[in-house]
Order: C-alpha cells, then sequence, then structure tokens
C-alpha cells in the first residue's frame, strides 16, 4: 500500500509537533545538555525556537536562553538560524514572549540580531522597551 504525499506530511507534522513537545519537556526538565546535541545533528530546530519560548512553563523559556548559551560557545555560525522565528514572535500579542525573543536575539548578539532588538525600542509595553534599552546600553 503506498502512503501519499499528503499522509507523508501529515505523518512528519505530528512527529514535529511531539518532537517539539520533547524538547520542551527536556527543557523544562534542565536536560539543556540533550537538547544541544540535538541542534547540532538538526539544524532545524532552530525553526522551532520561537514556538519554545511561547510556553507557558518558565523553566521551558530558562532552559531556552541557557541552550543559547551552550550554543553560543559551541556553534556560534549556527545560532543565527533562529533570527528567523525569533523575529516571527517578536510580534506576539504578549509581552513576555516578546521580551524573550529579545533576549535570545540579545544572546546570539550578531549585528543583526541586535538590529532586530533595536526595532523593539518603542514597544508598547514599558518592561519590553526598557528591557531592549538596557541590551542596546549594554552593547
Amino acid at each position: 500500500m503506498e502512503i501519499s504525499i499528503h499522509q507523508q506530511k501529515k505523518a512528519t507534522e505530528v512527529d514535529d509537533e511531539e518532537l517539539l513537545k520533547v524538547i520542551a519537556d527536556f527543557l523544562e526538565m534542565g536536560h539543556v545538555e540533550n537538547i544541544v546535541e540535538m541542534f547540532k545533528q538538526d539544524c532545524r530546530y532552530y525553526d522551532w525556537v520561537g514556538q519554545l519560548l511561547t510556553d507557558q512553563r518558565f523553566a521551558v523559556r530558562l532552559g531556552v536562553s541557557v541552550l543559547f548559551e551552550y550554543l553560543i560557545e559551541e556553534r556560534p555560525n549556527d545560532v543565527p538560524l533562529a533570527i528567523p522565528s525569533l523575529s516571527d514572535v517578536l510580534k506576539h500579542e504578549t509581552p513576555w514572549v516578546r521580551g524573550e525573543a529579545i533576549s535570545v536575539l540579545s544572546i546570539i548578539g550578531t549585528v543583526s540580531a541586535i538590529a532586530i532588538v533595536q526595532t523593539m525600542a518603542n514597544d508598547p509595553d514599558p518592561q519590553v522597551a526598557a528591557m531592549v534599552q538596557d541590551i542596546l546600553s549594554a552593547e
């Protein structure tokens, strides 16, 4: 029996959703080293960083920051791959999601990442705007 392309795509999407949940759960449990290894093996996970930052669990979001602290040391040329995903969540309605994305962009620290942070200087949320100012003044 042949599986259609549509069925294959749907199965991949389900697998990706499950894998995203596993990554979030591992980050919550503090198993960042495992996730570092996953990111080193497959760069497509950088596309999921924005989604991870929308997780309600603070430990997951903190884990993303810790993950990028490791990755910036071990894979500095790969971390900018997360910039498009992070840029997407800068439009999120929830201020803490935007703040988390700004924080990770500051860890990435490339010229393009900081330029994106700078675009958030007038964020409607005063805490987000203050965070941006702190990051830019440290540059």
